[in-house]
């Protein structure tokens, strides 16, 4: 058994003993298991796998981030995750969670583009001012 922990920024999402680990990394899918040696990977953005005592499978829509085992604890942290049990209904997830998202960066930016254009503006009007 090994204890897995999920992290983003804001919370945890898994905290949970599992029997299997499956994500993938910069060079490619790997699956881990208990016996596996101590290792840090960098995750891409995909879905990351587990399965519980039971053989139940959960599964977690990722965008980059770290995954860290040592000894039976794997860490994982994350900026964005989402939580589904099929395949399906994650990618529903997935696609309203992250066009929430996609709005709010862009609304950001916006408003960034609106700030850097006034502060350009008043930029010129104090240089043409001797």
């Amino acid at each position: 058994m090994m204890h897995l922990q999920v992290m983003q920024p804001t919370e945890i999402l898994v905290d949970q003993a599992v029997t299997k680990i499956t994500a993938e990394g910069l060079d490619g899918s790997f699956c881990l298991l208990p016996q596996h040696g101590d290792l840090v990977v960098a995750l891409v953005p995909g879905i990351f796998a587990f399965e519980v005592e039971f053989g139940s499978e959960v599964l977690l829509a990722i965008d980059d981030g770290i995954l860290v085992k040592q000894g039976a604890s794997v860490r994982v942290v994350v900026h964005k995750a989402v939580r589904g049990d099929h395949l399906d209904t994650l990618q529903q997830a997935v696609q309203q969670t992250f066009r929430r998202l996609n709005e709010q960066e862009q609304q950001a930016r916006h408003t960034l583009a609106r700030l850097e254009a006034s502060f350009l503006r008043e930029l010129i009007d104090l240089g043409g001012n001797p």
